[in-house]
């Protein structure tokens, strides 16, 4: 009886520790089959093989080699696969998986999947769950039959379906893996392609909550405060990122300078909006003014909405601290939200989120600089805050970086990807004291 029931005997682990561990096995699995002679074409490193799954998984988008040309067609199959279940999530497959089989989600499971995607009620999971699956089905079929007429007279119908399906994946995902090795400069004339690329990783990028409930709203009015939110945030910040990069970049004969005013616009507003996590480039980031690549670094920094496919610390999390800052300039005792007040623990979440990632992101640029002493500090800043912040734009510096920097950029990718949802629990469960102390005054600036 006793080894049955030390047999029976689960482990129990945390939900942190258990998203952790899937993240890590998609990663695994990826290495090892694309390690696979069938998978590329010989010389590919161990090493590039898990930072390319890496990438993959975390959605993020950089690559020390090209992927076009290290990986055969099963390769770049195995590659589109991780980037579906890293942007789609561990969680949501496995909930997915378990919903098919039974309709009951046991304790420690609805917990985990609570924490993971921000609901309260079991409904409310498997209803997300449900939307996110046939939300992303419904986009990247829409993105692949439109990329498959622009791609097909140039490259066939088998080989354009297949482009097509990939940068579907890539963009809505938020991936930014690219099967050409200038990314997507070679079609920075070609309006339809761009836009629809565009189109998808802002989609993938907005979240599913906020998606659903444009859907069930239809009307500006009924959409709830945090769609409000969310929406105003991004508009106002591709407003500005488009005008800020234009302007910076108009005259730069490496980017913006050579071309008509119609094509400086739409590559101007691509790069406004691809910082945010996507990881795509029309324009040689590399030869951009250092100006630019400070609002790139911004936008990177702030990432996309929660729960979606992109990353960053979320542009919710940015608008409640920027928020936060003027009620105390103002000497507001109530932080309001169309006519909502928020809570008080809610700005103290957004406060968290931000220091841990400027802290994640000041330990890898550290261990980077030591590491690259001969490369540029600007250009190790950008890799530093494009990994932890999962977005994969790069000045061109990653395939010549030496294996002790990747794998540091590995881990910033894998921290950025599970430092959100590790922090969501930890906050999420509160331990009180009934210890209290007495207050005392701390000198603050």
């Amino acid at each position: 009886m006793r080894l049955i029931d030390k047999k029976r005997k689960s482990v129990n682990l945390s939900p942190p520790s258990l998203l952790a561990l899937g993240f890590l096995s998609f990663i695994i699995i990826g290495t090892l089959l694309l390690k696979l002679p069938v998978s590329n074409h010989g010389n590919l490193s161990w090493l590039n093989a898990f930072f390319t799954a890496t990438s993959a998984v975390t959605i993020t988008g950089l690559s020390a080699v090209n992927i076009g040309e290290a990986y055969t067609l099963f390769g770049k199959m195995v590659i589109m696969l991780l980037l579906q279940c890293g942007g789609l999530g561990f969680m949501t497959f496995a909930l997915l998986a378990v919903m098919s089989l039974s309709p009951k989600i046991g304790l420690k499971q609805q917990i985990m999947a609570q924490e993971t995607i921000g609901q309260t009620s079991l409904y409310k999971v498997s209803f997300t769950v449900k939307g996110v699956f046939l939300y992303s089905l419904f986009f990247e079929s829409i993105g692949t039959i439109i990329l498959t007429m622009a791609w097909i007279e140039d490259y066939g119908f088998q080989q354009a379906f297949f482009y097509a399906a990939f940068y579907s994946v890539s963009a809505f995902n938020n991936g930014g893996f690219s099967l050409f090795a200038d990314s997507l400069m070679s079609f920075s004339g070609q309006y339809v392609v761009i836009f629809t690329i565009s189109m998808l990783y802002m989609t993938g990028g907005i979240g599913f909550l906020v998606l659903m409930d444009l859907k069930r709203k239809m009307s500006w009015r009924k959409l709830s405060p945090n769609s409000k939110l969310v929406l105003c945030t991004i508009a106002g910040l591709n407003l500005f990122a488009f005008t800020a990069i234009w302007a910076l970049e108009a005259n730069n004969p490496l980017t913006l300078g050579p071309m008509s005013i119609g094509d400086q616009a739409f590559n101007a507003w691509f790069h406004a909006t691809v910082p945010r996590s996507s990881g795509f480039n029309s324009l040689d980031v590399g030869s951009m003014t250092n100006a630019s690549a400070l609002v790139s670094m911004l936008l990177m920094f702030i990432g996309g909405g929660s729960l979606s496919t992109a990353g960053g610390i979320k542009v919710g999390t940015f608008i409640i601290v920027v928020l936060s800052v003027i009620k105390f300039l103002r000497r507001s005792d109530e932080l309001t939200v169309f006519n909502y007040s928020i809570p008080q623990h809610t700005t103290f979440k957004a406060m968290a989120v931000v220091s841990i990632s400027a802290i994640i992101i000041f330990l890898g640029f550290f261990s980077l600089l030591v590491l690259e002493p001969k490369k540029s500090f600007l250009d190790l800043l950008f890799e530093s805050i494009s990994a932890a912040c999962t977005v994969g734009l790069s000045r061109g510096i990653t395939g010549d970086l030496q294996p002790a920097s990747l794998f540091v950029l590995s881990v910033l990718m894998f921290a950025g990807r599970l430092g959100p949802l590790t922090l969501a629990y930890l906050i999420a469960t509160p331990k009180k004291s009934r210890l209290t102390h007495p207050s005392t005054e701390i000198q603050i600036g």
